[in-house]
């Protein structure tokens, strides 16, 4: 300003060139791919591991030689009494029954042993003075050394040999770490391979967290998901609690069928005090990213998707249902682009701060409670029929597909946010009794808002609709099937039984070692996750315990209050959160029939187990298709072959034998015939009509 000239800092010219980046990228890319590379080279925590696991072998390799030698001399010892006893000789006469008169050649063998022994002990002490006399104390201190590697090396640690089987205190999950013999012990122990197989070790026993973790590769034709399934056998052969042991498949890149990866805690992962949760310590969060949900048992944080999916939470009383429900919504509450639908059906003060920022809110079990919840849900979806609508019309720079973005649900004009649907105590509004009439027919207020939830879980999550559904009875008679099978999401506190469990986690998930009845009561907040998409345990994941974060009243409320203050600032606060709960005039017709007729791929009647998973699984092919193979349905639902063609034959759907394509030419297979399965639908749907009508009469 002064006119003084001021020394400026230097200046460079720089050009990023996007080939050599791209050289390097591949070289790296390379590197960690190839097989010729040692696995300590590949990362900084392999190394670390290896460099480690080398200076502890040098530090034990003293004691672990003079303990050999030890074993060694036993060993030695033990084999010359054996030797000079002529023990082989003597059992050999004692299996034939003529010890008796083989005594005197017993005798004559073992003198001439004894007097072997004394000329080799001559001969050695002899030799050895010579040359003590010739070159010294050298000769002593070599023969020696010579004595103490042989006698190390015959007494090296081996199992099943006499004097030499490794007997270590403590758990036997210490010992299969020092050991891999212990671990092929305890599959075998388990029933999960046999006496004469064996396990090929991919990656050693390492720390990993608190706890040890191990990969092996089963014997031909043994399958990883046995193992997971009988987790609690092998549990009991490594003498660990079944909650500290993680089973998991080997998928993807390097993994197969019979590619297991073991991790032992060092004491129970799920104890401990509460965990708090992340997003406490953040000002907004973006709906579309997975929301922090909790950690599991190797404290990996765990991120739940929520958009194009659904979630159902079931459990019994007091095991931490309403805390993970909200932990769920918690995501969308801190986006001020979101909106929320939040229907409590237990009536007390769990959700009360979400009023505040709630675009339609309803709390209560009474009858005009259920009611709003209906109108609230028609509302909705018309607002899905009419998201359809707006996007058909969209080009395709701004809506590539048929689906929302997060450009389009932040763009005020076109009216299209992230819609969250909450609702707790979800059977209080599914078991309401009262009498309805929806399309020319009769049904009940809950089996109709069953079915505005089921549209809005089917149509919902293309169109930006994300429903979260909370119950504690998770029985097959509050969840309807038709509207079970299609929720993404599962996560399973601890219930009652098998059955109940597999009502939240989907059928026969309890024969794949996934059954929320087995959890610890005092394991508050802790239960199987079954996710709709992918998460930082794994993409192909079938499930996984979960130990979800803490999030009491008062952290609730602020976020809920934090929630509140984005809107405002961002001006998207409305419907009941600023007291505007008036219902929109809408047409009714076009709701009605989408539900009712079935355009919503969904039915009106409660269709039984597996034909409703039949059906969901064949959507618009059930008209289109003559004939399923069972091999195609048993694989898609995962479920046991001879149980469901007993239960499809309960139905009246018999199977039978057709030629299908394969190939360049055709096979014989054995399925079903759609006509077949469409009749089984129309005979249920008849019967629970008739039933309704009569108990109307």
């Amino acid at each position: 300003m002064n006119g003084d000239l001021v020394p400026a800092e230097p200046v460079y010219d720089g050009e990023l060139v996007a080939d050599q980046l791209a050289l390097v990228r591949r070289f790296e890319s390379g590197w960690q791919q190839s097989r010729a590379i040692p696995r300590l080279l590949k990362s900084r925590e392999a190394l670390r591991l290896a460099v480690r696991d080398a200076l502890g072998w040098l530090v034990r390799l003293p004691g672990r030689f003079f303990g050999g030698v030890g074993r060694g001399v036993l060993v030695a010892a033990r084999a010359w009494r054996r030797w000079v006893r002529v023990r082989d000789y003597r059992e050999a006469a004692e299996q034939s029954e003529k010890l008796a008169d083989k005594f005197v050649e017993i005798r004559a063998l073992t003198l001439f042993r004894w007097k072997v022994t004394g000329a080799v002990f001559g001969a050695v002490s002899a030799t050895l003075l010579v040359l003590y006399v010739l070159y010294g104390e050298v000769v002593l201190w070599s023969a020696s050394g010579l004595a103490a590697v042989t006698f190390a090396i015959v007494g090296r640690r081996k199992d099943g040999s006499p004097g030499r089987k490794a007997v270590l205190a403590g758990p036997r999950t210490l010992t299969w770490t020092m050991d891999p013999q212990v671990l092929v012990d305890a599959f075998r122990d388990a029933k999960l391979i046999g006496k004469d197989e064996t396990l090929r070790l991919v990656e050693r026993a390492a720390r990993v967290g608190d706890g040890w973790a191990v990969t092996v590769d089963l014997p031909a034709t043994r399958k990883a998901a046995d193992v997971i399934k009988n987790r609690d056998a092998l549990a009991s052969a490594l003498a660990v609690d079944e909650v500290q042991l993680i089973v998991e498949r080997v998928r993807g890149r390097g993994g197969h069928a019979g590619r297991v990866s073991l991790w032992v805690a060092d004491e129970d992962p799920y104890a401990g005090p509460p965990l708090r949760t992340p997003l406490l310590d953040v000002e907004w969060w973006d709906a579309w990213r997975p929301v922090p949900f909790g950690r599991d048992a190797r404290n990996r944080r765990i991120d739940l998707p929520l958009v194009w999916t659904s979630l159902l939470v079931g459990a019994i009383p007091r095991q931490g249902k309403t805390f993970a429900t909200r932990l769920a919504a918690a995501g969308m509450v801190l986006d001020p682009y979101t909106r929320l639908y939040v229907f409590d059906g237990k009536g007390g003060k769990d959700w009360e701060a979400a009023e505040q920022i709630a675009y339609r809110y309803v709390c209560g079990d009474e009858l005009e409670h259920a009611y709003a919840v209906r109108d609230h849900l028609v509302e909705l979806v018309a607002e899905v029929q009419a998201r359809y609508a707006r996007m058909s019309t969209l080009d395709d720079e701004v809506c590539p597909e048929s689906k929302i973005t997060p450009a389009i649900s932040r763009d005020a004009d076109l009216g299209m946010p992230i819609t969250g649907v909450v609702v707790d105590e979800v059977q209080v509004f599914f078991e309401n009794p009262t009498r309805e009439q929806v399309g020319g027919k009769k049904t009940t207020l809950g089996a109709y808002i069953a079915d505005l939830l089921t549209y809005l879980v089917r149509k919902g999550p293309a169109a930006g609709v994300v429903v979260i559904l909370a119950t504690q009875r998770p029985d097959s008679n509050t969840i309807p099937s038709r509207l079970r099978a299609v929720l993404g999401s599962r996560f399973a506190l601890r219930v009652m039984d098998w059955r109940d469990s597999n009502i939240v986690l989907g059928e026969q998930m309890n024969t794949r070692g996934y059954d929320a009845s087995t959890l610890l009561p005092s394991h508050k907040g802790v239960g199987i996750l079954r996710p709709d998409g992918e998460t930082d345990a794994g993409a192909d994941l079938v499930a996984l315990t979960v130990r979800t974060y803490y999030m009491p009243n008062a952290e609730w409320r602020a976020i809920c209050a934090r929630g509140r203050a984005l809107r405002e600032a961002a001006g998207t606060l409305a419907g009941h959160a600023v007291g505007d709960d008036a219902r929109q005039p809408i047409d009714s017709t076009s709701v009605v029939k989408a539900i009712v007729s079935g355009t919503a791929d969904g039915w009106v009647v409660d269709l039984p187990e597996p034909l409703a998973a039949v059906v969901d699984y064949l959507g618009e092919e059930l008209d289109e298709r003559e004939f399923v193979p069972t091999a195609e349905l048993v694989e898609a639902l995962e479920v046991d072959a001879a149980t469901f063609a007993r239960e499809m034959g309960d139905l009246g759907c018999k199977p039978l034998r057709q030629y299908v394509p394969d190939g360049e030419g055709t096979r014989r297979v054995r399925g079903y015939l759609t006509a077949d399965i469409r009749a089984a639908v129309e005979r249920v749907a008849a019967d629970e009509i008739g039933s309704q009508d009569g108990d109307q009469g």
